[in-house]
């Protein structure tokens, strides 16, 4: 590892997921390059993706599973580097891997394959990896100059892929939005994406069912329908339809939730035969009986189940297909799987992912505007993003 020059090819803002796999691509091409990165060592986050062993593409990828005020922008990217050449990658390293549910791709052993594997794909001759260093500001002449706590280094090209705000234990900052606005990018605005909603208490005892889980559907204004797991928490609502849904919630904080998946439940509940039986006790042959008896008891639904008319079991039944709690917030960046919003992509090249601003500024992974949903999808955009600049520099 050369550590003599302060000046390189490269300097990658940023050693996660985007950064380790540009530096890779960089180097093989005889690039030097310099990451930077506050943390103490590289891939932190991608240690602890996906319960630790990392979701680390899903097969399934498409434009449609990803946000962006510009939808169209990840195109390009994603169409050049696929799910399958990361797996290709994943398998050069006899890493073993399973698919989970929905095109969802896991280590089987550990996440920790998948930053080893980055790493020894990064030609280390040509590699200047600066940790626990903190970027304070970018500036430009006739090439760049990176200011640090421990320095000031200088490059042809810069890289920004430091994320987003989610998770700031895991050294989350701004610092990538600083940049792109110091050089006169805009930024769209961020909030936390993939993350638990907090819910009125009043409106349902969400805190007396918390780690109970029942499968649904679940769509906003804006989203398409979830049909995953949704799970109680002590403050309101998370599982994997809540956190899809809850990336595309606006200011109306608007949810609507379907329990009764199965159509033949409707039937069951509003033609059913159970006679005699508390509507509770009913209920519980569909839900689990702790949430049964909690709707129940919350909608007032004290009588035995022939006490009401078809018409009123009809009600019921919508009720539960259309149940819009309301929403009081979510748990913010802290709890945040990934940042939505982020550098303004009509600004850059879908291409190369080249600041259209300033040339050989580039601006990959979270910190763009491209947020995915749920299961593999933003370390495909990591990947595809990444790749991206390796072809331009080619």
């Amino acid at each position: 590892m050369n550590t003599n020059s302060l000046h390189s090819d490269y300097i990658i803002i940023g050693a996660g997921a985007a950064g380790l796999f540009a530096a890779g691509k960089l180097t093989q091409l005889g690039k030097t390059v310099r990451i930077i990165d506050s943390e103490d060592k590289p891939g932190k986050k991608i240690l602890i993706s996906g319960g630790g062993y990392c979701n680390f593409t899903n097969i399934h990828t498409s434009p449609s599973h990803f946000i962006s005020d510009n939808p169209h922008f990840c195109t390009s990217a994603l169409s050049r580097y696929s799910p399958y050449h990361f797996i290709e990658l994943v398998e050069k390293y006899h890493i073993p891997y399973h698919e989970k549910v929905l095109g969802q791709m896991f280590c089987d052993t550990s996440a920790r394959d998948i930053v080893r594997m980055l790493m020894f794909e990064i030609n280390q001759n040509k590699l200047i990896l600066e940790l626990q260093c903190k970027v304070e500001s970018v500036t430009k002449s006739d090439i760049f100059f990176v200011h640090t706590n421990k320095g000031i280094y200088s490059s042809q090209s810069v890289i920004v892929s430091s994320g987003g705000l989610s998770i700031p234990k895991m050294g989350a900052s701004c610092i990538g939005y600083d940049i792109a606005l110091s050089f006169g990018h805009t930024i769209i605005p961020t909030k936390p994406g993939l993350v638990p909603l907090i819910v009125q208490a009043e409106t349902f005892p969400y805190s007396d069912l918390a780690g109970l889980s029942i499968q649904s559907e679940i769509q906003t204004e804006e989203s398409p329908i979830f049909k995953e797991g949704l799970l109680f928490t002590h403050k309101g609502l998370s599982g994997p339809a809540i956190l899809q849904a809850s990336s595309y919630i606006n200011h109306t904080n608007s949810v609507t939730i379907n329990t009764l998946i199965d159509p033949s439940n409707y039937a069951k509940i509003a033609q059913g035969d159970f006679g005699k039986m508390d509507w509770k006790n009913a209920l519980s042959t569909i839900f689990p009986k702790r949430f049964a008896y909690a709707w129940a008891q919350y909608h007032k639904q004290c009588e035995t189940y022939s006490h009401y008319s078809e018409k009123t079991r009809k009600i019921f039944a919508d009720q539960l297909m259309n149940w819009q709690p309301i929403i009081a917030g979510n748990e913010g960046y802290s709890k945040a799987e990934v940042t939505v919003g982020g550098v303004n992509t009509k600004e850059l090249s879908s291409k190369t992912m080249m600041s259209n601003k300033i040339p050989n500024l580039y601006f990959i992974g979270e910190v763009v505007d491209v947020t995915g949903h749920l299961g593999g999808y933003n370390f495909q955009w990591a990947w595809a993003s990444a790749h991206a600049i390796s072809i331009s520099s080619n």
